[in-house]
């Protein structure tokens, strides 16, 4: 692969990690930035929220310039201006400058995907599996770790201290991404107005029987992780453990074992094992649920059922978009993207449900409801078999009804 070495690969999983992390480094944080800029609670919870709106709309409105632009400019000029928005919001002094700096965060946050699109770009259809395996596994460290590093940063030296350090680090990352991409490798072929472009995105949806089905499972998947890490510090933080946000948030640790074992999924998809390792890991999703039901009184089943979920997360989620991208390599950033749209989704599902759950009914309620999202996507994926008499294409490509061939 002589445009795309392993450590450019390992270069985008950086990148695309440190990009999304911006997004919920606030999480931890949410007291202390309240307290610094005098805001009253409903106005802190807003900034988790306005955050995750900002990156829903990048999505949609920024991800598919991916295939109208070139990808190396795009990238570098989203991280430079992440890093003016970064450092507006390490200076914020009153709550509307914060908030619309954190909005405008996770808008340029989306980075993160055109990096994703890039990298399965420039990478062989062979490989392509792999490849976007790596890279995701960045974004899923990126996501796992952002807590405990803005928690300890914040700790040493304040709140606007993570929002600084993360601004020269993508500083340094958008000049060594200038030099280092490739100036003409997966350059876009689409010449699509703006307009065409976005309407182009709800188009594939409405043709691409697999992209649809895929962003059903990437919306249950991400429910079901949103279902745990939404609300799993809560009976941590309570009796019999009593637990600090560090520990908890150390958690992050064993998710990151997980997301790295899950980096063989992108390895079977190249082998045409798409959909068997698609029905293994939403198996081990819903067995997952299991051990998790015992947290309050074993540490070690928490420990077990959070490595085995982020685990079965991330094999699907490096399955969806490998097999998604081969759809319409011309048009990955707008599939990467669309697919995304149901991440978010799945995410905001998950969440408000789980803590709206756990107040009412317990943390018995919310394992039930992460299980039910689970086994939703393990009975979708039964229900969904391949074509009888056909012969699975390459890639992974034909574990479903075959599709229109693109246009």
């Amino acid at each position: 692969m002589p445009v795309l070495s392993r450590g450019v690969v390992i270069l985008f999983a950086v990148a695309c990690g440190a990009a999304v992390a911006n997004v919920y480094f606030s999480q931890p944080l949410l007291v202390t930035m309240g307290h610094d800029l005098a805001m009253s609670p409903a106005l802190v919870g807003s900034v988790v929220t306005l955050t995750h709106v900002g990156y829903g709309l990048g999505l949609f409105f920024l991800v598919p310039l991916g295939d109208v632009a070139d990808r190396r400019r795009l990238i570098v000029a989203q991280l430079l201006l992440l890093v003016v928005v970064l450092s507006v919001v390490a200076a914020a002094r009153t709550a509307a400058i914060l908030l619309t700096g954190m909005a405008a965060t996770g808008l340029l946050a989306v980075v993160t995907q055109t990096l994703v699109a890039f990298a399965a770009s420039l990478a062989p259809p062979a490989g392509r599996g792999r490849v976007v395996g790596l890279v995701t596994s960045g974004v899923v460290i990126g996501i796992l770790l952002a807590r405990t590093a803005s928690g300890l940063m914040a700790d040493l030296a304040g709140w606007r201290s993570v929002y600084l350090a993360s601004a020269v680090l993508t500083a340094l990352l958008a000049l060594i991404l200038y030099g280092v991409l490739p100036r003409h490798g997966g350059a876009p072929s689409a010449t699509l107005r703006y307009g065409q472009l976005l309407r182009s995105t709800v188009t594939l949806f409405a043709r691409e029987r697999l992209l649809r089905l895929r962003a059903l499972f990437g919306l249950l998947i991400f429910a079901a992780f949103s279902t745990l890490w939404s609300s799993v510090a809560l009976p941590l933080s309570e009796a019999p453990y009593f637990l600090p946000h560090s520990a908890i948030g150390a958690l992050g640790l064993i998710g990151v074992a997980g997301a790295l074992a899950a980096t063989v999924a992108g390895r079977l998809n190249d082998r045409g094992l798409a959909r068997r390792t698609t029905g293994i890991a939403l198996s081990l999703l819903a067995a997952s649920w299991l051990p998790l039901a015992f947290t309050r009184s074993s540490l070690w089943a928490l420990i077990a059922g959070v490595f085995l979920l982020d685990l079965a997360v991330q094999a699907v989620h490096v399955t969806n978009q490998a097999l998604i991208y081969a759809l319409h390599p011309d048009a990955g950033s707008r599939l990467i993207g669309g697919y995304m749209v149901f991440y978010s989704i799945g995410s905001a599902t998950g969440a408000l449900a789980a803590t709206s759950l756990y107040t009412v009914a317990g943390w018995g309620a919310v394992c039930a409801l992460g299980a039910a999202f689970s086994c939703l996507g393990l009975v979708v994926w039964a229900c969904t078999r391949p074509t009888a008499g056909r012969s699975p294409a390459p890639h992974g490509q034909a574990e479903l009804a075959p599709l229109r061939p693109p246009s």
